[in-house]
């Protein structure tokens, strides 16, 4: 009998790739074969970083993890689940306040989406703390990135 790959998609902006989403991902990895690193376009704000940059910062920190793709996209969530037959969707929180959020998102992909469910993975305490932007305010300010972002990641320059 041939095995099914289990794979999720863990959807962000990522902007920038905190050691907080590598915590998750590496997380995810012990319950799936594959996961699947979607980073959004949001066509109504401007990113800190480009699309490039984000993804080569994802390249960077997910170097070596096996079971690993970096893909953009445009659009709902659960279309690119539905386009590339992904049942299972990722995300992590913070704290109480991520929860509440990421349970709204995860009953509206529901009923939208009733084959898809969503896994909410709280952070490790240890990047409870971390949040994109903070990273974003912290290089905004010329300020240490180094508790913040995995220490074999060099960060672009931003134009």
């Amino acid at each position: 009998m041939a095995t099914v790959k289990r794979t999720a998609l863990f959807p962000g902006s990522f902007d920038p790739f905190t050691a907080g989403h590598l915590n998750i991902l590496r997380r995810a990895l012990t319950m799936f074969d594959e996961v699947v690193i979607a980073v959004g376009i949001n066509q109504d704000k401007r990113g800190f970083y480009d699309m490039d940059q984000r993804m080569d910062i994802i390249l960077q920190a997910t170097s070596g993890l096996d079971g690993i793709k970096v893909i953009k996209y445009d659009g709902l969530t659960i279309n690119i689940c539905r386009e590339l037959g992904i049942r299972h969707i990722v995300r992590g929180v913070r704290n109480m306040l991520d929860f509440e959020a990421e349970r709204s998102i995860a009953d509206a992909n529901r009923l939208l989406a009733p084959e898809i469910e969503t896994i909410i993975i709280p952070t490790a305490q240890e990047f409870a703390h971390i949040s994109s932007s903070a990273v974003r305010d912290i290089i905004s300010h010329g300020g240490d990135t180094s508790l913040f972002i995995p220490d074999y990641v060099k960060l672009p320059e931003r134009g």
